[in-house]
């Protein structure tokens, strides 16, 4: 069956919105109508080849929909469920899963590597992150599809499959921010303005957004941020200026540049917690002294997927956004069609916006 999607045809091509043919579902298999699909800077970094995907891919890895059809045994969704997508499942075989770290699984995306679809000529397709969100429907593993929970609207779930995740785990999986404490968030994409939401419901007493961007301060305190500062060579003693010449005791990198992970760093209090999710490029070198590492006594780390289970927190988020301290439309800047992505990779590259949302 023939559907429209988003073809990246080679590494720093131009995406290209076409016809692709998509198989029915085979055993272990789900097929899934997207109801919307995130624009992630993660899309950016595969078509530009700052993560490697084997090419041509069909890009997208967050968003949710209502499943159509199942294959062989394929029990724990049906004809009709809404899910939201999970581009990173755990193998539970891998030495990082038996450690109970599956955001680390060294199979998750074994799947990238195969056939998802063909164009109308014949050209194999492969799915960029596992889930090919970024088409009318897809075709996934049984693994990539979690039931979404009631109250979460379906069109603003997609943004569960990867922001929303990645904010809310590097709060409370990887800082693991505690009530009171400061924070101070570099980056106001959508991941960052995630992380502000989370922030906030993790109670700190002052959270501090931090962009390149004037226009983003609305949306920044809007998340939660109680201070705004523009990213400048002074930010670090900006920072400290508002935290009692001490510093945030968590720093949160949303970016993926040295000079802001360095900055990041450099906010940190003595003894504080400096957690980098921003995706950079080899070329991105930070350095540190030997001293200052002893001196300072802080921590710096990675932070994949939020250091995540998606089948343990997508309940959790529901929750609160029944509850209303997550509020998911607040991360989407802008909702559009999918021939509207080219565009919104060049608002991302521009430093602009929150979350474009694709919507079917």
């Amino acid at each position: 069956m023939a559907v429209r999607a988003a073809v990246l045809p080679a590494i720093g091509a131009p995406l290209e919105i076409t016809g692709i043919e998509l198989p029915d579902p085979g055993p272990g298999q789900v097929r899934v109508r997207l109801a919307a699909a995130g624009v992630c800077h993660s899309d950016l970094s595969l078509s530009n080849g700052t993560m490697r995907v084997p090419v041509p891919a069909v890009l997208g890895h967050e968003g949710a929909g209502t499943v159509v059809s199942v294959g062989e045994g394929v029990t724990h969704v049906a004809p009709g469920t809404p899910v939201v997508l999970n581009w990173a499942p755990s193998c539970g075989t891998c030495h990082a899963c038996a450690l109970g770290e599956v955001w680390l699984c060294a199979n998750a995306l074994a799947g990238a590597a195969g056939v998802h679809a063909r164009t109308s000529d014949g050209t194999e397709l492969h799915p960029g992150l596992n889930v090919a969100a970024f088409a009318e429907e897809t075709v996934v593993a049984a693994s990539c599809v979690l039931p979404l929970p009631d109250g979460v609207p379906l069109t603003d779930a997609a943004l569960l499959g990867c922001a929303v995740l990645t904010g809310y785990g590097a709060v409370h999986h990887s800082a693991r921010v505690r009530q009171g404490e400061t924070v101070a968030v570099f980056g106001a994409g959508g991941v960052g303005l995630a992380t502000l939401q989370a922030a906030r419901i993790a109670g700190a007493s002052r959270i501090i957004a931090v962009d390149v961007s004037p226009e983003k301060e609305e949306l920044a305190r809007a998340a939660g941020a109680t201070d705004y500062v523009i990213a400048s060579d002074t930010t670090a003693r900006e920072i400290r200026a508002l935290t009692g010449k001490q510093g945030v005791d968590v720093a949160v990198e949303c970016v993926g540049r040295a000079v802001s992970i360095r900055a990041a760093w450099d906010s940190t209090r003595r003894g504080g917690r400096t957690t980098v999710v921003g995706i950079g490029g080899k070329d991105q070198e930070v350095t540190f002294n030997a001293l200052e590492i002893f001196h300072w006594g802080r921590t710096l780390s990675g932070c994949v997927y939020g250091n995540t289970d998606p089948a343990r927190d997508v309940p959790v988020l529901a929750e609160h956004v029944r509850e209303g301290r997550l509020d998911l439309s607040a991360l989407v800047t802008e909702r559009i069609a999918l021939e509207g992505i080219p565009a919104a990779f060049e608002n991302m590259l521009a430093g602009k916006g929150g979350r474009a949302l694709v919507v079917f």
